[in-house]
């Protein structure tokens, strides 16, 4: 059996009203420290968003979620947050906010391969 390190992770979630509290998952990021490993996919299901609120704005919402991303890969798509290690930047991701795009309760796990982790989550807990 192969190492396993533990991990974090956070469903995001999308609340297209935040006034009234409803929301869908449309993503995942995990964190592993020991691998220093940072990384979310998203999925944003446009119809359920629309069944939420016809009058969301689809554009913004997929470029908040794509931001979410551009966050964990670092360099020049993680903006201020480029020069940041990946648990300051995960850390920074799951901070509470009241937006559209918001993170929810951290979870943690064991894994071998961070990386499959995020395409098991989010074919298990998002699509």
């Amino acid at each position: 059996m192969s190492k396993r390190d533990v991990f974090e992770y956070a469903l995001l979630r999308v609340v297209p009203r935040v006034e009234r509290g409803e929301c869908f998952n449309a993503g995942v990021v995990v964190y592993c420290r020991a691998k220093s490993f940072v990384a979310a996919r998203t999925y944003l299901d446009e119809v359920k968003l629309k069944a939420l609120d016809p009058a969301a704005d689809v554009r913004g919402v997929r470029a908040a979620l794509h931001a979410v991303e551009g966050v964990c890969r670092g360099g020049d798509d993680a903006g201020q947050a480029s020069g940041d290690e990946p648990g300051r930047r995960f850390r920074w991701l799951i901070a509470r906010r009241s937006t559209v795009v918001q993170p929810g309760p951290v979870h943690t796990g064991l894994t071998a391969d961070p990386a499959a982790e995020v395409e098991r989550l989010l074919a298990l807990l998002v699509r």
